[in-house]
C-alpha cells in the first residue's frame, strides 16, 4: 500500500496525467465550503422537514430517525460519489419534497408513508440507471442550463442585501470582510467572511451556540405497507418533485460548471441509498443544486479537479450531524438568520457571476436563457413542483418558438 490514498477510479483527471491523491487536494477553502453547505442546509430545509414530520403527527423518536435516514444517507452517497468521480458531488433530502408532505403526509398511516417512499425510491432508481432521464437533460440548451442556475442563486445574493434592516452591522461588517480579503488573499474571503460574522453576531443581534443534549441517534425501523392510495398520492408525486426540482438542476449546476456528470451513476445511486434510508423515515435522497454550488465554484477552490474535496467535506458533516443529531442539529438550527444569508450568498457570488455570463454569452438564445433565469428566481410553485423546473420548461418552450425555429 502506498502512504497516501489515491482517489477516484483509476483514470488520469481532466487536464492533467498525474493521478490525484487525497492528502495532496486536501485544501481550507473546500473544507469551508463543505461547512457552508451543510450549514445552509441545517440552517433552512431542515426546517420544512420538521414542519412535515409535525404534520405527519410523528414523535420525536420517529422525527430524529427521519432526520438520521436523510443525513447519513446525503452524507454516505455524496462522500462516496464526490471520491469515486472526483467531482464535488452533494446530495440532500428534497426540500420541494418535504413541502409536498407537509400537506399530504398527514393523510395517510405512517406505515402506508413509508411504503410510498420505498415506491418512490425505487422509480428515481429506475430513470436513473437506464438513462431514460439524462437523454432529456442532455437535450437542454447551455444558455439555458446556465440561466436556471443563475435562477435558482439569485435569491441567496439577493438575500445579502435583504438581511440589513434586520442585522445591518452584522450584513454589512461581514461583506466588507469578504470583500477585502478578496482583494489580498481570494482563496480564504469566505473563511473570513464567516469568522468576522461570528464576531459580529455576537457584538448585535447574539450567536447561541446551542449543543443540545443527549447522545447519537437512534434510528427506528418501520415496516412499509403499501395502499393504492397512499401510491398516487405520496409515490407519484414525490418521485415528479425529486426528478424535476432536484435532479434536474443537480445535474444543471454540475454542467454548468464543467463536470461530466455521469446521469445513471449518479441519479442511480442516490435512488439505491433512497430505497435504503427510506424504511427509517427517508422520503428520497437525491442531487443538491443551491448547495451543489456552493461545493463546485471556484470559492471552493481554484483548481476545478480539487473541489471534490467539498463534496468529500460535506458528505462527512452530513454524516457526524445525523449521527449525534440531538447534539447538533440544534447547533445549526440556531445560527442566526442573518449569518446564514451573508455566508451562503458570499459563497455564491463567484457561482452567479459566472452562470449569468455564461447564460447570456450567445445572442442567439438570449430570449429563451432570460426567460428561463425570471422564472427559475420567481420562487413559482406549480402541482407541488418548484420553479427550477418550470424555469426549464418555459425557457426550452421560449427556445423551440423562437430559436429553433430560426434554425
Amino acid at each position: 500500500m502506498t502512504d497516501e490514498l489515491t482517489v477516484g477510479p483509476r483514470t488520469a483527471p481532466a487536464g492533467g496525467g498525474e493521478r490525484r491523491t487525497l492528502r495532496r487536494d486536501v485544501s481550507a477553502p473546500a473544507l469551508l465550503a463543505g461547512l457552508v453547505c451543510v450549514a445552509v442546509s441545517f440552517s433552512g430545509p431542515l426546517v420544512v422537514v420538521l414542519a412535515a414530520a409535525a404534520a405527519g403527527r410523528l414523535d420525536p423518536a420517529h422525527t430524529a430517525s427521519w432526520i438520521w435516514a436523510v443525513a447519513i444517507g446525503s452524507g454516505v452517497s455524496g462522500f462516496a460519489l464526490s471520491w469515486w468521480t472526483r467531482t464535488p458531488v452533494v446530495t440532500a433530502w428534497s426540500t420541494p419534497g418535504a413541502a409536498l408532505l407537509v400537506a399530504s403526509l398527514g393523510d395517510y398511516p405512517y406505515r402506508e408513508a413509508v411504503g410510498a417512499f420505498l415506491v418512490s425510491a425505487a422509480a428515481v432508481t429506475l430513470f436513473g440507471v437506464t438513462g431514460w432521464f439524462g437523454r432529456l437533460i442532455a437535450a437542454v440548451p447551455a444558455g439555458i442550463v446556465n440561466a436556471m442556475l443563475a435562477g435558482i442563486l439569485f435569491s441567496f445574493g439577493a438575500g445579502i442585501f435583504g438581511a440589513v434592516h434586520s442585522a445591518p452591522l452584522l450584513v454589512v461588517g461581514s461583506f466588507a470582510a469578504f470583500l477585502l480579503a478578496k482583494r489580498f488573499a481570494a482563496r480564504y474571503a469566505v473563511l473570513v467572511a464567516l469568522l468576522a460574522g461570528g464576531v459580529l453576531a455576537a457584538l448585535s443581534v447574539g450567536l447561541p451556540l446551542r449543543l443540545g443534549t443527549g447522545g447519537p441517534t437512534v434510528p427506528v425501523l418501520t415496516a412499509p405497507s403499501f395502499s393504492w392510495a397512499a401510491l398516487v398520492g405520496l409515490a407519484l408525486p414525490l418521485a415528479i418533485v425529486t426528478l424535476a426540482s432536484q435532479n434536474a438542476p443537480g445535474l444543471g449546476v454540475l454542467r454548468a460548471f464543467g463536470y461530466p456528470a455521469d446521469d445513471r451513476l449518479l441519479i442511480g445511486t442516490t435512488g439505491a441509498v433512497s430505497v435504503l434510508v427510506a424504511p427509517f423515515g427517508s422520503p428520497g435522497v437525491n442531487l443538491a443544486a443551491i448547495t451543489a454550488a456552493i461545493c463546485s465554484g471556484p470559492e471552493a477552490h481554484p483548481d476545478p479537479r480539487r473541489r471534490y474535496v467539498a463534496g468529500m467535506s460535506s458528505g462527512l458533516l452530513y454524516v457526524l450531524v445525523g449521527g449525534f443529531g440531538g447534539v447538533l442539529v440544534s447547533l445549526f438550527t440556531g445560527l442566526p438568520k442573518e449569518l446564514v444569508s451573508v455566508v451562503a450568498g458570499v459563497a455564491l457570488l463567484a457561482s452567479l457571476q459566472g452562470s449569468l455570463a455564461a447564460a447570456v454569452a450567445e445572442e442567439r438564445g438570449r430570449d429563451a436563457a432570460v426567460v428561463t433565469f425570471l422564472a427559475s428566481a420567481s420562487g413559482m410553485t406549480l402541482f407541488g413542483i418548484g420553479s427550477a423546473f418550470w424555469g426549464l420548461l418555459f425557457g426550452l418552450g421560449t427556445h423551440l418558438a423562437l430559436d429553433a425555429r430560426r434554425g
